[in-house]
């Protein structure tokens, strides 16, 4: 269930209401959150947008308009849907060209800014800040019923929801696991060093580990050895839940860790310093196989 990675030679962030939205308007898919700055001088990885039809879409959910970043193939109807999660910085200009590398592959790929009701994650400067008024403060299951309406979203624009994926880094690692969980359209996950366990709390009510049986889709996760805020210990605790869940869940018998030894969190992040090129390509890698192997392209 477990796979280690030996790598090789490594090569080398609050308004309300109408003014927040405004503001996303203009800003969702671009720059990069205070709460990061600076970022490395050059990121390791720009994706054009030639060929793609690229930018922000509103999506309704029950009658909030959901700012999101989509990026598709100019012009094509039937493509496989997949769903990508930010981390607690919001939709960022990372996150855009993740999304914009799936569209290359022929994806329909939506971003969307899940933290918008609660605020505007990249105006923090303090992450210990962001985390108090904006993260802990976003209900779960409102995430959830956001993602379901991008996929509702998707099946209009004529995309193909039953090639439905998702991807998620960080923050949206986690909340990989929690829809592969919750909606069974998921044909599978993968999820970048996603917090496993953590407090009860009334918008976190459940975590991944509490929720392995459940899962309606296979997971792979990708995770950091050295990752100082989610311990190698945590994933032995989502892999014993997995295999307890496994007589209930195929998808928890056939979800699969992949730990690489040296990395730390957010390795994939290509515009900090935590980036780990290797890792992060063979992670990509992976990833795409992942998706493509169990339905989800």
């Amino acid at each position: 269930m477990t796979e280690t990675v030996t790598p090789p030679e490594t090569l080398r962030g609050d308004t309300r209401d109408d003014s927040r939205r405004d503001f996303l308007r203009t800003a969702v898919g671009t720059g990069f959150a205070a709460a990061v700055l600076p970022v490395v001088a050059q990121t390791e990885v720009r994706t054009d947008s030639v060929g793609l039809d690229v930018g922000e879409v509103m999506i309704d959910v029950a009658g909030f308009q959901l700012p999101a970043y989509r990026a598709a193939p100019s012009g094509k109807t039937g493509l496989p849907v997949i769903l990508v999660v930010s981390e607690i910085f919001g939709v960022h200009e990372h996150i855009a060209d993740v999304a914009r590398r799936f569209a290359k592959l022929g994806y329909l790929a939506i971003a969307p800014e899940l933290f918008v009701r609660q605020g505007d994650p990249s105006s923090y400067g303090e992450i210990d800040k962001l985390m108090a008024e904006i993260i802990r403060l976003t209900p779960d299951a409102q995430v959830l019923a956001d993602l379901d309406a991008c996929v509702a979203w998707a099946g209009r624009q004529g995309g193909d929801t039953r090639r439905l994926g998702i991807t998620g880094f960080c923050w949206g690692g986690r909340i990989t696991w929690l829809y592969a969980a919750h909606n069974p359209a998921v044909k599978a996950g993968v999820a970048w060093y996603g917090r496993l366990t953590g407090p009860v709390t009334p918008q976190n009510p459940r975590h991944p580990v509490d929720l392995a049986g459940e899962l309606k889709a296979p997971v792979l996760g990708l995770y950091g050895g050295q990752d100082g805020g989610i311990p190698l210990s945590a994933v032995e605790q989502m892999k014993a839940a997995l295999a307890a869940g496994s007589t209930r869940s195929a998808a928890a018998q056939a979800s699969r860790f992949v730990v690489y030894p040296d990395a730390p969190h957010a390795f994939h992040a290509d515009y900090r310093p935590s980036y780990r090129q290797a890792d992060a390509q063979d992670g990509w890698r992976r990833c795409l196989d992942w998706l493509a192997s169990h339905g989800a392209a």
